[in-house]
């Protein structure tokens, strides 16, 4: 992927330099001795509704309640702007063109795009309203707070342990990743998001809410495809010979089935959250070759 001239947005929020991985205060009210029930059932909720395990986010709070004394203030505050490391570079100029695509679909729309911050940290960091945000959740979106979370060494675990990527092709991965976070920033100025997670919070079953989780998934997969047909309109440089494969690759590998094959379990499509390999590739490839909104309505497909 080329992007040396990419706008570079300084819609950044840097904490990779605090010490302690970031760690900051926490999302949610707490007393001593640990979280109270409130604070569980509503954690619960918001990791079903992103898609995250709500262990991760409980345990992940429960580690702020019982060190908070020790992170009441980073001795050194985050950066605020464009990074200037070749990979905080490369983070702002994806968003940066992320943003510029948006804006120019949502204008012919007639509506106003406003794009999500990003937070980059390191280990852990506050999370805002959705709690802790950990290495090992991967970058996800925040919706009450309007902010995708990386830890930027998921990056080189895509390229390692899932071997999606290798080279300058990684760059591309990694943007297909933002974009898919991106994706649910649009669904959730779009109101899809909050349709989504009250459905889901009536649902009759884990299972059904399941259901609703992977069609948000795909749908993120999708519009993360239009905007890089809208980027290669723009720039029809940008991409080189492997990066759509590396991005395939990537999807395939961390597709539900292929994560409960690889974790050793059997593979149960009732607990898939975001879609199987086959189903995450053929989404991006939908964005990819017809570059609309209204092609990405994963929610009216009989077939996922």
């Amino acid at each position: 992927m080329r992007f040396d001239d990419f706008r570079r947005s300084d819609n950044i929020d840097d904490r990779r330099d605090q010490e302690g991985g970031g760690g900051g205060g926490g999302g949610f009210p707490m007393g001593g001795g640990g979280l109270g029930i409130g604070t569980i059932v509503v954690l619960g909720i918001v990791g079903w509704a992103l898609g995250i395990d709500p262990r991760l986010l409980i345990s992940g709070a429960e580690m702020i309640s019982e060190t908070t004394q020790h992170h009441q203030a980073d001795s050194r505050p985050s950066k605020q702007g464009a990074p200037t490391d070749e990979v905080g570079s490369m983070i702002s100029g994806v968003l940066g063109e992320i943003d510029d695509r948006w804006t120019e679909i949502f204008k012919a729309n007639g509506q106003t795009y406003v794009g999500p911050k990003i937070v980059l940290f390191r280990g852990r960091t506050n999370g805002g309203r959705c709690g802790m945000a950990q290495a090992a959740m991967g970058p996800f979106y925040c919706p009450p707070d309007r902010q995708i979370y990386i830890d930027t060494s998921f990056f080189k675990q895509v390229e390692t342990r899932f071997r999606g990527c290798s080279g300058s092709a990684c760059q591309f991965t990694a943007a297909y990743i933002i974009a898919h976070e991106a994706g649910h920033h649009v669904q959730n100025l779009l109101g899809i998001l909050p349709k989504v997670t009250r459905a889901q919070e009536a649902a009759g079953s884990r299972a059904e809410a399941n259901a609703l989780q992977v069609r948000v998934e795909l749908q993120a997969d999708c519009l993360s495809g239009v905007w890089v047909n809208r980027e290669k309109k723009k720039r029809p440089n940008f991409l080189e010979d492997g990066d759509i494969d590396a991005a395939l690759t990537t999807a395939a590998a961390i597709g539900d089935d292929t994560l409960q094959r690889r974790a050793g379990r059997d593979v149960v499509p009732d607990s898939f959250t975001h879609g199987s390999a086959e189903q995450r590739k053929r989404w991006f490839m939908t964005g990819y070759q017809q570059g609309t909104v209204q092609a990405c309505n994963t929610f009216a497909a009989e077939k996922l």
